[in-house]
C-alpha cells in the first residue's frame, strides 16, 4: 500500500506544554480562542480555558475526495489535562478510527486509557485500532549523578490497552493506517553525527535484574500525511531520534514528496540545547515551509529557530491551536 495524497489536514493540539490565546498567528492557525468564537462561545471566561501540561497529543484529521478520517496522535501526560482540554476545545474524539502512540514515555501515554474509553463512549463501543512498536512498554529511568537510576512511570501494557479496547498493532516496521492515507514509519535511521538521542535514559533489562542504556530510544517513529500540492507534513513528538534524522527518514521514503512542514516537539532543551547550533543549521537544507515546534523544543531551541527562520516559516505549537494545511 502507498501513503495516499490528501486535499487537507487539520492538526488540533489537544495538549502542550504552553497556551498562547494572545499571540498573531498565520492563517493556516486557529488560536484557541479563535475556535471558541467559531464555536459561537459568547463569553471569556477561565471556565473556557484549556490548561497546559508537560506533554502532547493531537487529532489529525484528513480529508480526502469529501471524506474525513481521524487518527489521535498520542495523549499527552494525564486525565486531567486531556479530558478538560477536549472538552472545552469541543473535539470530536468519536472520530478517531485509530491511535498512534509515538513512543514509551509517559508525557505522551499519560491519558491513553481515558481517550479509549471515550473514543468508544462516542463511536458505538468499537475497538480501536492502537498502532505503536513492540519496546515502548518497558520501564524506563535516567541516571542520576550518583550513579542511581531514577525511575519513569510506565506506560500502559498492552494487556490494559487491549482491556479498554484497543487492537494491538506492535511492530518495528511502518505502517499506513486507514487506508494509506496515514504514514506511521518504522524504526528511524540514526545518520546524523551530532544527534545523540536522550543523554543519560535507561531502561530494565529484559530479565528485570538491572538497568542498560537505552538513549537512543529506538521505539520512537513519526506520523506524515501528504498533502496535495504542498507534501509531507510530518508530526514528531519528541525527536529523540533527532529532527534531523526524521526529516532525511522521511524524505528518504517519499522521495518525490518535498517536505512541507515538521510539528511537534524537537527536545533540543536540557542536554541537547549543545546541538541547537547543528540543528538550526541542517534543517535549512529541507526548506521547510512550517516549522510548528512546541512540547520540549525548550525556550533556547524557538529563539535560535525565530532568529534563522523568522515567522514566516516558524509557527510555534500550543494548547488550542488547529493547523491546516
Amino acid at each position: 500500500m502507498s501513503l495516499q495524497s490528501v486535499d487537507r489536514v487539520s492538526i488540533h493540539v489537544l495538549v502542550d506544554n504552553a497556551t498562547d490565546m494572545l499571540s498573531s498567528t498565520p492563517s493556516f492557525v486557529e488560536t484557541e480562542t479563535a475556535g471558541l468564537r467559531r464555536r459561537g462561545i459568547p463569553l471569556t471566561s477561565a471556565k473556557c480555558l484549556c490548561c497546559a501540561a508537560h506533554g502532547l497529543s493531537c487529532l489529525v484529521t484528513v480529508e480526502k475526495d469529501g471524506e474525513r478520517r481521524t487518527l489521535l496522535f498520542d495523549t499527552g501526560p494525564e486525565d486531567y489535562a486531556f479530558e478538560r482540554n477536549v472538552t472545552r476545545l469541543g473535539a470530536d474524539l468519536g472520530a478517531a478510527e485509530a491511535i498512534m502512540l509515538s513512543h514509551g514515555h509517559w508525557d505522551h501515554a499519560g491519558a491513553m486509557l481515558l481517550a479509549l474509553t471515550m473514543i468508544r463512549g462516542r463511536n458505538g463501543g468499537k475497538r480501536v485500532p492502537f498502532y505503536g512498536h513492540p519496546d515502548m512498554f518497558r520501564t524506563r529511568g535516567f541516571i542520576q549523578p550518583d550513579g542511581s537510576v531514577r525511575p519513569m512511570e510506565d506506560v500502559p501494557s498492552p494487556e490494559n490497552l487491549t482491556s479498554f479496547g484497543a487492537d494491538l498493532v506492535l511492530t518495528r516496521d511502518e505502517t499506513m493506517p486507514l487506508d494509506g492515507l496515514f504514514y506511521v514509519s518504522g524504526e528511524i535511521p540514526r545518520v546524523t553525527p551530532f544527534e545523540r538521542g536522550y543523554p543519560g535514559q535507561m531502561r530494565r533489562t529484559a530479565d528485570l535484574s538491572g538497568w542498560e542504556k537505552d538513549e537512543l530510544l529506538m521505539d520512537e517513529r513519526f506520523l506524515a500525511v501528504n498533502v496535495a500540492g504542498k507534501g509531507l507534513v510530518v508530526l514528531s513528538a519528541c525527536s529523540h531520534a533527532g529532527i534531523i534524522n526524521v526529516c532525511h527518514s522521511a524524505r528518504a521514503r517519499f522521495p518525490d514528496a518535498p517536505l512541507y512542514a515538521v510539528m511537534g516537539g524537537l527536545h533540543l532543551s536540557g542536554g541537547n540545547e549543545a546541538i541547537i547550533d547543528d540543528t538550526v543549521k541542517a534543517l535549512r537544507p529541507f526548506n521547510l515551509s512550517v516549522i510548528a515546534a512546541g512540547h520540549c523544543t525548550g525556550w533556547r531551541a524557538m529563539t535560535a529557530l525565530a532568529n534563522a527562520f523568522g515567522e514566516s516559516t516558524l509557527a510555534p505549537s500550543a494548547v488550542g491551536k488547529r493547523y491546516t494545511f
